[in-house]
């Protein structure tokens, strides 16, 4: 007549193991009604979702547990939102979550508080918790290319660059710098913003920034 009523009966014998006398049928029932209702909407119940970024932003470490809102970018600083739950995940995990397929064609590199990029492997873990964690880029590559800009060494997964992405990688405000590109024996080279520079050449290329004296760079 009454399903779970043992179970509810129980229930309210203990809630009420302090009382000398029984409640009736009546209240064990309607008890039992709201202990399903309780159950029931513990599922439904919403988790809040850690930003990564903005945590960082803020000067703070993230929450020691999921999950996580990370941005992750491409070749062209193009960022995108993905929610991770493990407060440690691979490079897999990472390149998939993006919703990439074939991670073994793709490298990942972790974008770092201080403005390094350090690649993440496929089976290798990094720890979201101690804030040092800011970004992620996923590249379709399989191999990866180091440049120097402002005495800073940089590892990239794409074999060409664009000024603008030099000047973010560097730090500086794309509308107010300019980018040049060291010419060993020659005259340094300005790199406009949309301009394609290979990293793909033999030996290490070196770029530096430095205030622009045009509107040349354009709005950030």
């Amino acid at each position: 007549m009454y399903p779970n009523m043992g179970y509810c009966f129980w229930q309210n014998f203990l809630h009420h193991k302090d009382t000398p006398t029984w409640r009736s049928l009546k209240d064990t029932k309607r008890r039992c009604r709201t202990l399903r209702k309780g159950r029931a909407a513990m599922p439904n119940e919403q988790i809040e979702i850690e930003d990564l970024l903005a945590a960082v932003k803020a000067g703070r470490k993230p929450r020691d547990h999921g999950p996580y809102k990370v941005q992750v970018g491409d070749h062209d600083l193009q960022f995108t939102h993905v929610v991770v739950d493990d407060p440690t995940p691979t490079g897999r995990q990472i390149i998939e979550g993006a919703g990439y397929r074939k991670a073994e064609e793709h490298l990942v590199f972790q974008v770092l508080r201080n403005g390094e990029l350090e690649e993440l492997r496929l089976e290798e873990t990094t720890d979201l918790r101690p804030g040092q964690v800011e970004r992620f880029l996923v590249f379709r590559s399989a191999e990866s290319y180091r440049f120097d800009i402002d005495g800073k060494r940089l590892e990239w997964g794409h074999k060409v660059i664009t000024g603008r992405v030099l000047k973010k990688l560097a730090g500086v405000e794309p509308a107010k710098f300019a980018v040049w590109q060291v010419i060993p024996g020659k005259d340094d080279i300005l790199v406009g913003d949309t301009d394609l520079i290979s990293l793909a050449d033999a030996g290490l290329e070196h770029f530096f920034t430095g205030v622009s004296q045009t509107t040349e760079g354009g709005a950030a």
